[in-house]
C-alpha cells in the first residue's frame, strides 16, 4: 500500500451529486453509466456496479463523486469522475440529502 500525503488528499475536490440516470452497458457485465447532477454541471460517470446494483436502484440517490480525476473511456463511454465506494462488495458512500451529516448506506 501506498500512502499519501495530506497534501496529496487536499487535492481531491470530493463533490456530492445526485444521481438522475443510470443504464447497463450494453455488452458489459460490471459496468453501469449513470449521469450524476453536482449542482454546477451533470457528469457522465461509468463505474463498475452492475454485479452488486441495479441501475434503478441508484437513481435518486446522493453519492460522493470525485470531480477532478482525468476522464476515461471506458466501453466507449467518457467516465468524467468517480463514485466512492469501499469495502469487498462495493458500498457506495452516500448522503440521505444534501446537508445531512449522514454518510453511508452501510457499515462495513
Amino acid at each position: 500500500m501506498s500512502l499519501i500525503t495530506i497534501d496529496d488528499f487536499k487535492r481531491l475536490d470530493l463533490r456530492v451529486g445526485k444521481v438522475l440516470e443510470a443504464s447497463r452497458i450494453e455488452g458489459s457485465k460490471k459496468l453501469i453509466r449513470l449521469i450524476v447532477d453536482l449542482g454546477s454541471e451533470k457528469r457522465q460517470i461509468v463505474a463498475g456496479l452492475a454485479e452488486y446494483y441495479k441501475p434503478e436502484d441508484l437513481v435518486g440517490k446522493y453519492v460522493v463523486v470525485v470531480a477532478n480525476l482525468q476522464p476515461r473511456r471506458l466501453m466507449g463511454y467518457e467516465s468524467q469522475g468517480m463514485l466512492l465506494a469501499t469495502c469487498e462488495k462495493p458500498v457506495l458512500l452516500t448522503i440521505m440529502s444534501p446537508g445531512d451529516e449522514h454518510v453511508g448506506e452501510h457499515v462495513c
